[in-house]
């Protein structure tokens, strides 16, 4: 049963409680559109893909050689009468007739009658005969790649929800495919609050804090699949913040900030979030990340999430509950971050009743067994130890330690390398 986000009060949820409340915050995809396929790059299928051709289109030759057709039972014969030659993207007219054979190259269509090629570095060329060396190792149907082996006419090639990388460009391009429908990409407004929150290349104030989070929320939607839509930084002020939020609500599908969801005096992201919609929850039981507020902004109800202000605790509930919602929106499958089992390195520390994430580092043995240790000082203010970090280390609210050679989950980052 789905639970309902605007039920949920000043309850502490889980992590998958409120992973399941954001699917009730964006319960529909975005719109489809056609692009070229220049452009495809990075989207994401909205529709199956079904291929129209065989691929191959020809049975043909995987090597330069001859093409023979094999003669009933037992070996081939060693003596052969070229009778023409085929060169890729060209063809032989008639078919091959006993003894017969065509000198070939890798990709041309077999003649028909022919279903065996012997490579060229297997032959002795005497005019018109071709004469093969040791002929007891050849064997029949040997170097001959079959139409429709890698994908049959009526096939489906590529399922809607396919995120399109090099290889599935390349394969759309082998099916004739010069478009395709995608997913809209989400737009995403972005902003900083606090009055602290000082940009990079302005001076920087005694008690002020050069502004992290935008810049490494940007850089994570541009990872994601999202359009960056970047609105600055806010006073601590709630009628800027109402302003704001008024705004993105009308030019997003997403709104994220970061600082300012606390309880403090000057916290008034959560203010603003009630007089512009509704807030759904904002109590989740993680570290980093606890104060989180979520809900919908005007009209339209687009999905709005006050990430923490502290650089860890916003980068890595972006990963938990902003990422699977994006991957919502773009109609994708796999919502859930993914996950790996290792052992852990050194003992780690957590509390019960809440799910820790730690900043880790993996390695493999000479056994190729997965080996994680943390990144040392794992405060929520510690932007280094995310740059050190190959993974998180996901510690449920069951456990409140783990010993050397236990196993642990993780969950692998994406780094540009």
């Amino acid at each position: 049963m789905t639970l309902s986000c605007f039920d949920l009060g000043e309850r502490m949820l889980t992590p998958a409680e409120a992973n399941e409340a954001l699917g009730g915050l964006a319960p529909a995809p975005l719109p489809a559109e056609w692009l070229p396929l220049a452009a495809l790059h990075g989207r994401v299928l909205a529709e199956d893909i079904v291929s129209s051709i065989d691929v191959p289109q020809n049975t043909n030759a995987a090597m330069d050689g001859i093409a023979l057709a094999w003669p009933g039972e037992g070996e081939a014969p060693a003596r052969w009468r070229r009778v023409g030659e085929v060169l890729a993207g060209r063809r032989h007219a008639t078919p091959l007739r006993d003894g017969e054979c065509v000198a070939i190259t890798t990709g041309a269509p077999l003649p028909a009658g022919a279903d065996t090629v012997v490579m060229r570095e297997q032959l002795a060329w005497h005019g018109d005969e071709v004469v093969v060396e040791h002929p007891d190792r050849v064997r029949r149907g040997q170097h001959v790649r079959r139409a429709g082996e890698d994908i049959a006419r009526g096939q489906r090639a590529l399922a809607a929800g396919t995120r399109l990388a090099a290889a599935e460009l390349g394969l759309l391009a082998s099916l004739g495919h010069a478009e395709a429908a995608v997913m809209r990409r989400p737009r995403v407004a972005v902003f900083s609050t606090g009055d602290e929150v000082t940009a990079p290349g302005e001076p920087l104030p005694e008690a002020g804090i050069f502004d992290a989070n935008r810049f490494t929320l940007a850089g994570l939607l541009a990872e994601h699949g999202a359009d960056c839509l970047d609105l600055g930084i806010l006073p601590d002020d709630r009628g800027a913040m109402i302003r704001a939020l008024e705004h993105a609500a009308r030019r997003a599908d997403l709104v994220l900030t970061s600082g300012g969801v606390s309880v403090g005096q000057a916290d008034y992201t959560r203010q603003a979030l009630e007089a512009v919609g509704r807030m759904a929850f904002w109590r989740i039981a993680i570290r980093p990340g606890r104060p989180l507020a979520c809900g919908q902004l005007g009209e339209r109800e687009v999905p709005f999430l006050g990430l923490p202000g502290n650089p860890v605790a916003a980068m890595v509930t972006f990963l938990q509950f902003v990422a699977p919602l994006l991957r919502r929106l773009e109609g994708r499958p796999d919502v859930a971050p993914r996950r790996l089992t290792a052992l852990a390195e050194t003992a780690l520390r957590s509390r019960t009743g809440r799910t820790d994430f730690l900043r880790g580092v993996t390695r493999h043995d000479a056994q190729g067994r997965l080996w994680v240790r943390d990144t040392g000082a794992q405060g929520s203010g510690i932007l280094s130890s995310m740059v050190a970090a190959d993974c998180l280390i996901e510690l449920d609210e069951t456990r409140a330690s783990v010993e050397p050679g236990e196993p642990v989950t993780i969950q692998p980052l994406s780094r540009l390398s």
